[in-house]
């Protein structure tokens, strides 16, 4: 198998994401808040460099990238929101999920775009890769809603550092927005099928890929709904959320991996 080399000034920022990365991750409270927020404010801006330098030449894009862009947006996410909540605890998911994104994508960095890829590729890309981070977002916040709730059970103060409801309200705005931009994304396909995957190829294309993103919707307009109807929480809607965003995960990451991993194909 021949991996495709990714453009060498990649390498510095990919190691000073990884270390900006690793350190809140590892060091613990032995940092201050203010210094682990530091450090991962340079691990993000590394990060996009890192990811800006496979659009540097041929596009490259495969499954690490797609991960290493949802890390990114994941990590942007909570930059944001410690904002508004500075005693969310985040720091060692952050800087654990940073630092392997961005390594992985260093490792593989996909295959080169065709010169023939249709200008609403990467308009379609846009839409998945943001769907990916919300829910990624929202896969993180459930974790640490199932946490808080644990801690609660067990008479300890909570880990996150944020009230369990809004928490729960976070981890729905997320799901709601990447449901959103999960159903422009399938929409997309539809429209611009042609455009998209070739003369030929019709409006609509069944293959894993699109197999599993379906699945997803379908379980993600569950979820929605149960929350809506029936009130779901806890740890029923937890465990939707989980087999939703694994559904997604296997549709396009999933399916790149085994092509461009198990069976060594970069095309």
């Amino acid at each position: 198998m021949i991996l495709a080399s990714p453009p060498f000034w990649m390498l510095p920022a990919t190691v000073l994401a990884a270390l900006a990365y690793g350190l809140p991750a590892l060091a613990g409270e032995r940092l201050s808040h203010t210094q682990a927020r530091r450090l991962l404010g340079i691990a993000w801006a590394a990060h996009a460099v890192a990811l800006l330098s496979l659009l540097v030449g041929p596009v490259h894009f495969g499954f690490a990238p797609a991960i290493s862009v949802t890390a990114w947006l994941v990590v942007s996410a909570y930059i944001l929101e410690s904002q508004f909540f500075p005693k969310f605890k985040a720091r060692w998911a952050m800087g654990s999920l940073g630092a392997i994104a961005v390594v992985l994508a260093w490792f593989f960095p996909g295959s080169p775009l065709s010169a023939q890829a249709s200008a609403w590729l990467p308009l379609h890309w846009a839409l998945g890769l943001s769907a990916y981070g919300m829910f990624g977002a929202a896969v993180v916040h459930a974790w640490m809603m199932t946490r808080a709730e644990r801690d609660i059970r067990q008479a300890h103060d909570a880990s996150s550092g944020v009230p369990l409801l809004t928490l729960e309200r976070l981890t729905f705005r997320f799901v709601l927005a990447g449901f959103v931009l999960l159903t422009a994304t399938l929409v997309a396909g539809v429209l611009f099928g042609d455009a998209l995957y070739g003369q030929g190829q019709g409006h609509w294309r069944w293959d894993h890929k699109t197999i599993f993103a379906l699945l997803s919707w379908l379980t993600f307009a569950v979820l929605l709904w149960g929350r809506s109807q029936w009130g779901w929480r806890g740890r029923r809607a937890v465990r939707v959320l989980y087999i939703g965003a694994s559904l997604l995960l296997l549709s396009y990451a999933g399916s790149r991996f085994v092509m461009e991993v198990m069976l060594g194909r970069m095309g």
